[in-house]
């Protein structure tokens, strides 16, 4: 009598746990780093002991090349000085007392510093000066 066996050990295997797992950490990565707002120069802020905390809707950084010119960013996007403000009128279209975030290196001239200011101030814009904490 030819007796078969029922339990058969299946060879499959199944793929559906391992890509609900790569999906929910490519989500997870996907949202942290949204969060995330890196400046768009790596800068030498200078120091202050008071704080101001408010939500910038754009930010304007300005480098030291150190062979006289200096590198201008709006938010990610590199420009020419003459560009700032147009640049900034697109970023705060629409947002009523719009506050602008400046990132200025510490050996930039202030002379640069009040350029920019002079745009916020016509465009009446409130203006923050990033600076780092002191310790």
């Amino acid at each position: 009598m030819a007796l078969k066996s029922r339990n058969k050990v299946s060879a499959e295997f199944s793929m559906s746990s391992m890509t609900d797992i790569v999906f929910l950490l490519l989500i997870f990565f996907m949202v942290t780093s949204t969060l995330i707002a890196p400046n768009a120069l790596k800068l030498l802020l200078p120091s202050s002991d008071s704080q101001t905390s408010a939500n910038p809707i754009a930010s304007i950084s300005i480098k030291d090349k150190q062979d006289g010119t200096y590198s201008y960013a709006v938010g990610t996007t590199y420009c020419n000085p003459e560009d700032i403000e147009l640049l900034l009128k697109k970023e705060v279209a629409g947002q009523e007392d719009p506050f602008v975030s400046l990132h200025v290196d510490k050996s930039v001239p202030m002379e640069e510093v009040v350029g920019i200011m002079n745009i916020a101030k016509n465009n009446e814009w409130k203006l923050i000066l990033a600076t780092t904490p002191i310790k």
